[in-house]
């Protein structure tokens, strides 16, 4: 489903990511891991298209990124992609079901028409009773699994999740990874998981160990 070729970047002068190539398969979960500084991040966003390599290309069913506009690049984002952030990232002035819905908005999509699917997918992940509430009233469990129904709103081919469970405690961490294999075994989604935490990332399917912008090792946690 999606291709890097020779992927780099650059900042001011410093190579971060170098000649990077990489698939992702449909249904598939990667894990992402490394030291800090490793370039997991940065592999991550340009995997994601919120930033563009210095060079080489990115490609989703063989189609390029780089030669999108960026308003193109911004629908097919929306469309096609969804992301999950160590912190959540809600809107603090609206509600749960409010924010899910906010894909769907930016997309066209009107509230009315947006809200089954957010219901939907709030009580599959056990938020029947947050509907209504602010973020400020969900635990820290409950705001990151509203931000998961966000990222999945408008049916994403792939998730992209940057130490989802990096602000929570063990036990919340511990459904949030539980929460990503039922997803992809329910529905088929596709994960791609930037983590510190090793019991999660050899639960992928594979795992990719990063050092120095370079993939150095893949781990296939597959049963033979």
């Amino acid at each position: 489903m999606i291709e890097a070729r020779g992927i780099t970047k650059h900042y001011n002068g410093i190579e971060v990511l170098k000649a990077v190539d990489l698939r992702i398969n449909d249904s598939e979960i990667v894990s992402i891991v490394g030291d800090s500084g490793a370039g997991k991040t940065t592999l991550l966003q340009l995997l994601g298209t919120l930033d563009t390599p210095s060079s080489g290309e990115v490609l989703y069913d063989g189609n390029q990124i780089v030669e999108m506009s960026q308003k193109q690049l911004a629908n097919f984002r929306n469309q096609t992609i969804g992301f999950v952030f160590q912190f959540h990232q809600l809107l603090p002035e609206f509600t749960c079901v409010e924010n899910v819905c906010m894909p769907a908005l930016i997309s066209g999509i009107s509230l009315k028409n947006a809200m089954p699917r957010a219901i939907e997918l709030l009580t599959y992940l056990g938020l029947s009773h947050r509907f209504d509430h602010k973020p400020s009233q969900l635990s820290g469990g409950e705001q990151q699994r509203c931000a998961v129904a966000r990222a999945l709103m408008n049916q994403p081919k792939i998730v992209f999740a940057d130490e989802p469970s990096g602000n929570l405690d063990s036990k919340n961490a511990n459904e949030l990874h539980q929460l990503f294999l039922n997803l992809r075994k329910d529905f088929g989604y596709s994960f791609v998981i930037v983590t510190h935490n090793e019991e999660f990332a050899n639960m992928a399917d594979r795992k990719l160990i990063m050092k120095d912008g370079k993939i150095i090792e893949t781990v296939d946690n597959r049963p033979i």
